[in-house]
């Protein structure tokens, strides 16, 4: 089952049950999706579907920071519901060994010598950690790895 079917999968049992949160969440993520879908008249596949959700949580997370530093506990709690609710459809997260392994490999393998190889490390990074890590995270670490 594709993601992009199981979210919808949700909306439906969510409607059903009468889960208006998860419900207005899930909706958020499918009005993104399909946001794309018209704008670039495709069909989104799984890659894509997982590259909008790690975008998600990613402004979920900084409003979330915000949220916090202005005192907006009623603001901070929703978007911590969502952020967790959309990290269901993420991948599992790497572990910082698993991380630190595929980013060296990667750079053996594209042949990065400097910092300014990074580029070409990232781009071929980037399939595999997309959902999985946080890039910017990641940047930082191939970063790390390229200026030792």
């Amino acid at each position: 089952m594709s993601l992009k079917s199981r979210i919808q999968d949700d909306v439906k049992s969510a409607m059903r049950a009468h889960e208006r949160e998860q419900l207005a969440a899930l909706r958020l993520v499918t009005a993104a999706i399909k946001q794309i879908e018209v704008d670039q008249r495709i069909e989104l596949n799984d890659e894509q579907v997982l590259a909008v959700l790690d975008k998600m949580v990613k402004q979920r997370r900084e409003s979330l920071e915000q949220y916090e530093k202005a005192g907006r506990e009623d603001l901070a709690q929703q978007e911590r519901f969502e952020l967790d609710l959309i990290q269901k459809y993420l991948p599992e997260p790497l572990s910082e060994a698993e991380l630190a392994e595929l980013i060296q490999s990667t750079v053996a393998e594209v042949g990065a010598e400097s910092i300014r190889d990074m580029g070409k490390v990232m781009n071929a990074l980037r399939p595999h950690v997309q959902g999985r890590a946080d890039m910017k995270a990641v940047s930082q670490a191939v970063k790390t790895q390229l200026t030792s």
